[in-house]
């Protein structure tokens, strides 16, 4: 499987995604759904901290990438919905991005923000494609 960015553009790359991500040839995908902070059993975690549930929410995706097969460097696009941007930014983007870079992907991302998600507890989840 080949795998191509497409940034007709420099000025994504301060905020660390990419444009587009061209996947060709023989491979896999992995759709994920959502995901967010909970323990083993579904139980939400870290009520009030949105980056300790951002941090639970990316090792909740590395397990689920990992009983498929893929690495998180796999990860081709990643949407990202939060209640509150700010609260993101200020206490959560940078170990997320962290994170991400430390892992190597380059990915397509979308950041939106809601009203609210699944349980009121929730204030991010993930949605990842990997492909390989």
């Amino acid at each position: 499987m080949d795998h191509r960015i497409v940034n007709p553009w420099t000025w994504q790359d301060a905020r660390m995604f990419v444009q587009g991500r061209e996947v060709t040839g023989e491979g896999r995908v992995l759709y994920c759904a959502g995901i967010v902070s909970v323990d083993d059993n579904g139980q939400p975690l870290h009520e009030g901290d949105v980056r300790a549930q951002a941090m639970q929410a990316f090792d909740n995706l590395e397990t689920l990438l990992g009983a498929a097969g893929y690495t998180l460097a796999d990860v081709v696009r990643l949407n990202t919905y939060v209640t509150d941007i700010d609260d993101y930014f200020a206490n959560a983007r940078p170990a997320v991005h962290e994170r991400l870079a430390a892992a190597g992907t380059r990915f397509t991302a979308t950041l939106l923000g809601v009203s609210r998600l699944a349980l009121p507890q929730f204030l991010i989840e993930i949605e990842a494609t990997a492909a390989a």
